[in-house]
């Protein structure tokens, strides 16, 4: 059995919760110190997606990327009912202090309520980011000193699962490591297995794609711990 916790510490990882008002711009104070650079949403009194933001994506106003943790699906614009939505027409990005939210029922319903969860990169101890692949071995560049020892990946471009490797389990050179999937309730997969070959390996600064995600083109979000 295995679990993985996060510290609240500043710049690192905060959780806040809050009740909605089903309006757009509603603000959330939180307390992470940065502004977040990946938020995870999840609305606790009703069945509805994780809605998830990701700055490595990109910001274009309300139509910046979306993606849904309990979903395969790839990104999609956000238009306003999710993140940033000032409810006058304009874009409030996440500051160090406070998110501003659409009037989606996912992240904002009246009377709803929510648990946020915050990420952000610290140097040397996490790393939120971005990759497309060019067809080739790919060295991830983490800024770590002895590699990744928790790796989250997920293809914003096309449909694919999030899949999480671990140190604990086995990021590992030149064998078929276990991993999970995070929008899904199977059981522990192998690289083998899910994949057909071995993906993921140590590397000093972060880790190492290759084989089926050294496919060229596709676009990738990743969030590493050291």
């Amino acid at each position: 059995k295995y679990s993985w916790m996060w510290k609240r510490a500043p710049s690192y990882f905060d959780v806040c919760c809050y009740t909605g008002t089903g309006t757009a711009g509603l603000t959330v104070n939180h307390n992470l110190g940065v502004a977040p650079e990946m938020t995870w949403v999840k609305r606790r009194d009703s069945a509805t997606n994780w809605r998830v933001n990701v700055a490595a994506l990109g910001t274009n106003g309300q139509d910046s990327p979306v993606l849904r943790l309990n979903l395969s699906n790839a990104s999609e614009d956000d238009n306003g009912s999710y993140f940033g939505n000032n409810n006058s027409g304009g874009y409030a990005a996440p500051t160090s202090s406070v998110l501003t939210l659409g009037g989606h029922g996912d992240v904002n319903a009246s009377g709803g309520t929510y648990i946020a969860y915050l990420f952000a990169t610290v140097a040397g101890v996490s790393k939120v980011g971005s990759f497309t692949t060019d067809g080739s071995t790919k060295n991830i560049d983490c800024g770590f000193s002895n590699g990744a020892r928790f790796v989250l990946l997920k293809r914003s471009s096309g449909v694919e699962d999030w899949t999480l490797f671990d140190s604990v389990r086995g990021i590992t050179t030149g064998t078929s490591d276990p991993l999970l999937i995070l929008n899904g309730t199977d059981a522990e997969y192998t690289e083998n297995a899910f994949y057909g070959g071995n993906v993921i390996e140590p590397h000093s600064s972060g880790f190492t794609i290759k084989n089926y995600f050294a496919t060229n083109g596709r676009t990738y979000i990743f969030y590493a711990i050291a």
